[in-house]
């Protein structure tokens, strides 16, 4: 974090400040801000944050242990370190995320990108903060930091010399899109797609549409909202960005967009594609595996020559890049056996789109292999969309459909509806039942597809078959 003085972070949060005795109103913190004492360092402010199963309030002597000088609590704790004592830990780490960003934003040229959309947020992060580190300074989340606390938490390691803050907008209901976005106002808005992710959570997809459009509502007045141009529902929202009186950037498939790919092809090594940005064209190859990458792709490169880098350091940046992130696409075992490990995340658009890259993958003497477990936050459509993704199994000749969990049982009822009766799909109620039962019919030649939502685990079922086979 950026230095504040221990008078300014109270007023920034709205805090009572209680004194450790070795400080005074006057002294200036700078450390690292987080919510887990674990990851507290040296001169680190610990945020008591309350959880569901624990309370970050038993940790603050933790965290004065690990050096912490700052605790941002509800309620003041018997701990020998200066706390700033407030009515909501989860508003104050927002209010002092709003107060860094504008202190920096004021002092230098920093530039900010929100992204957002029910799909590709932390694979178009990941490639834009590639794309953007050699130009200067640049702030991204780690892993999946966008949501109420993470998305602060980001912002919060923003210096004097950075250049780019690229934030992930994620959200499970109305409002919290909103909410995070204006904390900073984007100078840039990349709005991917509209999905049924979280349908559950928002109410359906036109409230899902109304949630991710929160992003370009927050635009800075005058920035540029960076819109898919295939997505229907993302097009819609340009009428919100001249409310703005921001900018449009289309990215897409199609002739009209700004950046658009054209000659995809789709191989067990990547994908390839000749990108067009602003008339000027270049061959790029993804060693990211998926066709449903290259929109996140283009959305990073629209956004990035947005900001003036050139379309063929783009591309440069962009090939250099082996995997999205752990468990995201990750190609692991051998080529003997080769498993894609998909499982940090899963929805309809995401499963069908990892079904499909991988009939598209496997070569001729090769075996589809898929490992499905359930997709969370859906709701009321759970059980037409578990059963539409054992529906595309079959029709893209899935040879093995391997259904892992009760929450995806209707998965494999639907394949075997659909013909997939004589073995061809299997269920296991455990992980442990599927890995012993993928152990004895993995054979060479097989590419297999290991893809449900996080809270399924199957992430970990992927690493143990990828070590298996490597």
């Amino acid at each position: 974090m950026i230095a504040l003085t221990l008078t300014q972070l109270a007023h920034a949060v709205g805090g009572e400040i209680l004194l450790a005795p070795r400080d005074t109103p006057d002294t200036v913190v700078s450390g690292a801000v987080d919510t887990d004492s674990r990851l507290i360092g040296p001169g680190g402010i610990f945020v008591a944050k309350p959880g569901e199963e624990t309370d970050g309030h038993l940790f603050v002597g933790a965290a004065v242990d690990a050096r912490a000088v700052v605790a941002i609590v509800e309620r003041p704790v018997a701990a020998t370190v200066t706390q700033v004592v407030v009515p909501d830990v989860v508003a104050a780490l927002a209010d002092l995320a709003r107060e860094v960003v504008a202190r920096v934003r004021e002092r230098g040229d920093l530039r900010i990108v929100g992204i957002t959309g029910s799909n590709g947020k932390t694979t178009t992060k990941n490639l834009l903060a590639r794309i953007l580190e050699p130009e200067g300074e640049t702030v991204s989340p780690k892993a999946s930091f966008n949501n109420e606390v993470g998305a602060p938490l980001t912002m919060l390691r923003v210096t004097e010399g950075t250049r780019y803050l690229v934030s992930e907008f994620g959200a499970s209901a109305p409002g919290e899109i909103a909410r995070l976005a204006g904390l900073v106002e984007p100078d840039l808005g990349v709005v991917l797609m509209v999905g049924m992710a979280h349908a559950g959570g928002f109410g359906g997809i036109e409230a899902t549409l109304a949630a991710k459009s929160e992003l370009v509502r927050a635009l800075r007045r005058g920035g540029l909202a960076v819109l898919n141009a295939d997505d229907a529902r993302v097009a819609s929202m340009a009428p919100l960005a001249a409310e703005r009186d921001a900018a449009v950037r289309w990215f897409g498939r199609g002739p009209a967009a700004d950046v658009r790919a054209d000659d995809v092809e789709v191989t067990a090594a990547g994908t390839t594609c000749v990108v067009t940005a602003d008339g000027e064209s270049l061959p790029l190859r993804l060693r990211v595996l998926g066709e449903h990458h290259v929109m996140n792709a283009l959305a990073a490169i629209a956004a990035a020559t947005a900001l003036g880098v050139p379309l063929a350091a783009c591309v440069d940046r962009l090939e250099a890049v082996e995997i999205a992130e752990r468990w995201r696409m990750q190609p692991l075992g051998s080529e003997r056996v080769r498993i894609i490990n998909d499982a940090y995340n899963a929805s309809p658009d995401s499963m069908s789109a990892a079904l499909r890259t991988l009939a598209q993958i496997t070569g001729p003497g090769e075996r589809t292999v898929a490992v499905l477990g359930a997709m969370s936050e859906l709701g009321e459509y759970a059980e037409d969309e578990h059963d539409r993704v054992g529906l595309l199994a079959v029709r893209l000749g899935i040879q093995r459909i391997v259904i892992v969990g009760a929450g995806a049982r209707r998965m494999f009822l639907e394949a075997v509806a659909q013909g997939s009766w004589d073995g061809e799909a299997v269920f296991f109620a455990t992980a442990d039942e599927a890995y012993d039962y993928l152990m004895g019919e993995l054979r060479d030649g097989d590419r297999v597809l290991v893809k449900s939502s996080n809270s399924a685990g199957l992430r970990f079922l992927g690493d143990r078959l990828g070590e298996s086979f490597s």
